[in-house]
């Protein structure tokens, strides 16, 4: 069976190459083809092509060929038309635009359009080039197939269609902002209808009817003008356009309010001119409170019953506060004015109230040199000094001389006269007794200077040491009862 079917395509084979063979030129390919009756009509029949009546076959159909002759098929070009409402399918071999539409017997008038595959077009244009698909195809191996397939390449090598739409001009009224006209057009919509007129359309623009309405004939088209307008407000700067209306209206527009005192400049009722300048001020209004003390004072009261360099509190003092009320305007964060509207006394002040000892009590301390009795026991911070760190050069006559007169040395001690006065008699545990014999400048308060005598190195002193002021008691009105807190404890 299979060396039947060999046999089969064998013959086949064999009765196609016994063909004459010719040539077939359609536009600018050719294609080889072998057929036994050597006839244009054969030639058809073997690309199993039926041509359209607009295409041009050379020679005519009903002729006869010779080997190797040639038969030239001239495709006529498909154009879609489009016009007056019609849609027509349309075979041609005009070459330009006006040749196209005379052939369809389509009148084109004064401001009609004519738009190819979309782009506005001229009579006198040429159609645009053809566009024609691939001719020569190839199978998996990479041969060329128009041999054995010519019809298929043939039925699909006519040119794509060309788009050619007549869009009518016709009447539009145009009244822009109270101007009217008239005109034609064959633009499509309100938008592009403008726009061929020249005339510029602003956001803030009203058109009716709306920009992507189609066109029709005797369509009134209005135009309400905005004008331009800027606004100051919130630090920014807003340039912008808005149809005639009042400040109110356009800070509504912009999406600005005005809260509370706030103003703007022209006033919110006002109406708007063109180029207009609105400023928007931001009014705040608050109140201020500002407190004012009164310092307390302290009063010092003595008592026989408490132990002298003892004290107490005995009222608290209490800081005294004035108040007052401020209210304060600003705009745009700027201070325009500020009132005072109220003032009171909202704490009065209470002194300070400290009772002070004034009880005296003689005491007896033991001592390595026997007992001594004293009556007042003072903290104070204990330094050392001789003649020669004084601050006198030998030769002074005032050379080693206590402000009391007594020479200076050993047992010499400087203090305070307003703590301990000159001349008395103390014990300085660690040094002895002494005497309040000199001052200094830097000897204020409960500051002691330890007296030592020339010749020897000062010992390193600076601590605070208990110093013992001796009997007699001095008369009560040379008694310094509270003493002063400086130098203070480290």
């Amino acid at each position: 069976m299979l060396g039947g079917f060999a046999l089969l395509l064998l013959l086949w084979g064999g009765y196609l190459w016994s063909g004459q063979p010719v040539s077939v030129v359609v536009g600018d390919q050719t294609y080889p083809l072998r057929i036994h009756r050597l006839t244009v009509e054969a030639v058809l029949h073997e690309l199993r092509l039926t041509p359209a009546r607009e295409d041009v076959i050379t020679p005519p159909v009903g002729a006869r060929l010779t080997p190797n002759g040639t038969v030239t098929i001239k495709l006529a070009r498909p154009v879609a038309l489009e016009a007056d409402g019609q849609k027509l399918n349309w075979l041609t071999h005009q070459e330009g635009v006006g040749g196209v539409l005379a052939e369809a017997g389509i009148e084109i008038k004064l401001r009609d359009e004519v738009r190819v595959n979309g782009v506005t077009a001229k009579i006198e244009d040429l159609l645009p080039e053809a566009v024609v698909p691939d001719s020569r195809p190839v199978d998996a191996a990479g041969l060329s197939v128009m041999e054995h397939t010519p019809w298929k390449i043939i039925s699909s090598i006519r040119p794509e269609p060309v788009s050619l739409v007549v869009y009518r001009a016709i009447p539009l009224t145009l009244n822009d902002d109270g101007l009217s006209s008239t005109f034609y057009t064959a633009q499509q919509t309100v938008q592009e209808a403008l726009s061929e007129q020249g005339l510029t359309i602003y956001e803030g623009d009203r058109v009716t009817p709306g920009l992507d309405t189609r066109l029709s004939p005797g369509m009134r088209i209005y135009i309400q003008r905005s004008i331009p307008v800027m606004i100051l407000a919130d630090g920014r700067v807003i340039d912008t356009r808005t149809l005639p209306k009042t400040v109110g209206e356009l800070l509504a527009q912009e999406g600005i309010a005005l809260m509370g005192q706030d103003f703007s400049q022209p006033e919110a009722e006002q109406a708007l001119s063109p180029n207009e300048v609105v400023r928007v001020t931001r009014v705040r209004e608050f109140f201020e409170i500002e407190q004012e003390f009164i310092p307390f004072e302290t009063s010092w009261v003595p008592d026989p019953e408490m132990a002298l360099d003892r004290q107490e509190v005995r009222q608290r003092g209490v800081t005294g506060v004035i108040k007052t009320r401020t209210r304060i305007r600003t705009e745009n964060g700027a201070e325009v004015w500020r009132k005072v509207e109220d003032e009171w006394l909202d704490q009065d002040p209470n002194d300070r109230i400290i009772a002070y000892g004034t009880r005296v009590t003689i005491r007896t301390l033991e001592t390595e040199a026997g007992p001594i009795e004293y009556w007042r026991k003072i903290s104070m911070l204990a330094t050392p000094y001789n003649a020669a760190s004084s601050g006198k050069d030998d030769d002074h006559p005032r050379y080693g001389i206590t402000r009391s007169g007594l020479p200076a040395g050993f047992g010499i001690v400087a203090v305070d006269p307003k703590v301990i006065p000159l001349m008395t008699e103390l014990y300085i545990p660690g040094y002895g007794r002494a005497v309040a014999g000199d001052t200094g400048g830097l000897i204020h308060g409960k500051r002691v200077d330890l007296g030592f005598d020339d010749g020897q190195p000062l010992p390193e002193i600076y601590e605070w040491r208990d110093v013992y002021v001796l009997t007699p008691v001095p008369p009560a009105d040379r008694i310094r009862y509270v003493l002063p807190e400086w130098p203070q404890w480290q």
